[in-house]
């Protein structure tokens, strides 16, 4: 019953938000509520602005986007401040055809469907209501109704711009319906609805030779005709076009580029104008966004026909390029498995969905010509890792190495068909990242459009992520072998500072037990900077830095723990890792454990278990794979 209240409380909801008056009635919410007459475009951006902007690394990150598209910050913010911002503007910008280009299974269709989902959430808000006159197929604006005579005596007023005239259908029923009467015309308020083809249409292009020019403009009803005696009388046409049904709107132009120039000639006018062409009418008025997208061998071969200029100076490409953090794509893998019917019949071990798009981001990424950056680092430092030697202005120099980064390598489909295929193995219910590079590996002969000589460099990409694995999961099986690990970094790390700080004021350490002065622990604090290859001649320096870092923070009112500092970080990690390592060799390799090896064994898989998200089948299969690592 929770369900069938909730469906009447929505429909309760939908009743309240909707609203009949005459024109009178709505020149007053108007001028109450001026942004109810903005432009398609206008309340679009104003959508996506509206649902929240963060600044991020100097960037503005539009919060609308992140429910579905990961790792694509910067083009979208370049989508929104060089093409929706303008737009909303009345710049010139807005008289374009948004053509989205990019790789296949970039995020180009999910932008596109998110656009569509987003407006029909937003004019059932207060922000994004729209109003049309009532009754009419097109969703017409009621201010088209204003003579254009007295517009700018209404912008005065109003400071309202009126673009575009009022519609054949409409002028026949204000002088038949209304006498003329303006003010009495009545207004609704509509919601948009990609279903009931309110504001938002799609267009697909199919067989060329079956397919009506009536699909875009509508079409002549000829049932009426004898009633209304011509074909003329916009009463005896149907305006339910995708260009009609989209007024107000966004339309969706599928595989445009694909498409038969007739179709697309119907789009110059539109695009700069403001109107098309139906019927034996004069031209129509609409207001709409016109989105298509594209592949960039597709959107090549269009400019190179010389036929097709005059419509290639009215579309403004978006490039789509894939995501190139590792990040952001384990949360694609992640939110694609959680859509699925497996999500809860697998084990998926941690790092598994990592070392995946370890592998497809190394594929998108071009090698750059620095000779102190491999595709490794270049991959860590694109993700937002802390790499020595290395800022932000490193990470933005090799971005604006290669414009068309991201245009090429493995799409997540294919990805995510080779996880499915390793999870859907019989009798298989947990996985791990060995069991996916495998897949991967596999997979790549029957890749339709990867050559011999590509299938090489994947394959070198693959060892590559087995390499990253590698470190990973001894890592993990070593810090499940340190009782209490972070315990055991905080007590060695405020150790090295006490001889760090004695060391840099040249003084002495008193020994807690026998309380004489001491000279600060040479040896543990080589044995600790040796572990990331702080040489004799710069320890100096670096416990400087350290000293210099917590003064830092304590001017904030923060306090330095040892994650604080990046390399201090790894080099007590190390350093822990180092003590233990023989510990962990022997007793992850022991064919017949004894009752000690067993305990701890047990211990550790428990550990792994409760703390790391592993289960029983992965924890003993990551400790079986850790000990032939060491044991090499």
């Amino acid at each position: 019953m929770d369900i069938l209240k909730r469906i009447e409380q929505y429909r309760s909801q939908e009743e309240g938000l909707k609203w009949e008056g005459t024109f009178a009635e709505y020149l007053q919410l108007v001028e109450e509520k001026p942004w109810i007459a903005q432009s398609a475009h206008s309340r679009i951006y104003n959508m996506i602005k509206d649902a929240g902007v963060e600044e991020e690394n100097g960037r503005r990150v539009y919060k609308f986007f992140n429910s579905e598209l990961y790792g694509l910050e910067e083009a979208l913010e370049k989508l929104v401040e060089e093409y929706f911002h303008p737009s909303a503007k009345r710049l010139d910008v807005r008289k374009r055809i948004l053509l989205l280009m990019g790789p296949v299974s970039g995020g180009k269709s999910t932008l596109v469907t998110m656009l569509k989902r987003g407006l029909e959430a937003y004019t059932r808000t207060d922000n994004g209501a729209v109003y049309a006159i009532k009754g009419c197929p097109m969703h017409e604006d009621p201010l088209h109704l204003i003579p254009p005579h007295l517009r700018e005596d209404f912008y005065k007023q109003y400071g309202i711009k009126i673009e575009g005239h009022l519609s054949p259908l409409n002028s026949l029923r204000l002088e038949e319906e209304y006498g003329g009467r303006i003010e009495d015309v009545l207004v609704e308020r509509i919601f948009f609805s990609e279903d009931k083809r309110t504001g938002i249409g799609t267009f697909s292009p199919s067989d060329p030779k079956s397919q009506d020019i009536a699909d875009l403009t509508g079409s002549i009803d000829f049932s009426t005709i004898a009633e209304y005696g011509s074909e003329s009388d916009p009463r005896a046409y149907r305006f339910d076009g995708e260009l009609n049904k989209a007024n107000r709107g966004l339309m969706e132009f599928q595989e445009m580029l694909k498409c038969d120039e007739k179709f697309l000639w119907h789009l110059l006018s539109l695009t700069q104008e403001g109107n098309f062409k139906a019927g034996r009418f004069a031209l129509i008025s609409a207001d709409e966004l016109i989105v298509a997208h594209t592949n960039e061998t597709e959107y090549r071969s269009f400019i190179a026909n010389k036929k097709n200029e005059a419509l290639h100076s009215r579309i403004i490409v978006m490039p789509v390029p894939y995501n190139l953090k590792v990040s952001e794509e384990e949360r694609i893998y992640e939110k694609m498995i959680r859509e699925s019917d497996v999500a809860d019949d697998v084990h998926i071990a941690p790092h598994t969905l990592k070392v995946a798009a370890m592998f497809t981001i190394l594929t998108r990424l071009k090698e750059t010509k620095r000779g102190d950056v491999d595709v490794i680092k270049k991959m860590r430092l694109y993700d937002g890792e802390n790499v020595e030697g290395f800022n932000s202005a490193d990470v933005d120099e090799l971005k604006n190495e290669f414009q068309e980064e991201g245009m090429s390598g493995i799409d997540p489909r294919y990805v995510i068909n080779r996880i499915s295929s390793t999870i859907i193995r019989k009798g298989i219910t947990s996985i791990n990242a060995l069991d996916v590079l495998r897949s991967l590996k596999e997979g790549l002969d029957q890749h339709p459009s990867i050559t011999n000589e590509r299938k090489e460099v994947y394959l070198n990409y693959i060892s590559l992520a087995r390499k990253e694995y590698d470190e990973i999961a001894k890592k993990e099986v070593q810090k499940a072998f340190v009782y209490s690990y972070e315990e055991s970094a905080k007590t060695l790390m405020d150790n090295y500072l006490d001889n760090v700080e004695a060391f840099c004021n040249k003084a002495k350490l008193k020994d807690p037990l026998t309380g004489e002065e001491i000279n600060p622990d040479e040896k543990l604090m080589r044995s600790i900077e040796e572990q990331i290859g702080v040489s004799e001649n710069a320890k100096k320096s670096f416990r400087e830095e350290i000293l210099i870092r917590i003064s830092a923070l304590a001017r904030k009112g923060k306090s330095f723990d040892y994650r604080s500092h990046a390399r201090l970080r790894e080099a007590i990690q190390k350093k822990l890792f180092a003590d233990l390592k023989d510990v962990v060799k022997i007793t992850t390799s022991a064919k017949t454990p004894d009752e000690q090896q067993l305990k701890k064994i047990n211990e550790v898989v428990a550990r792994l278990i409760d703390e790391h998200g592993y289960n029983s089948t992965s924890a003993n299969e990551l400790l079986r794979y850790v000990g032939s690592l060491l044991n090499r």
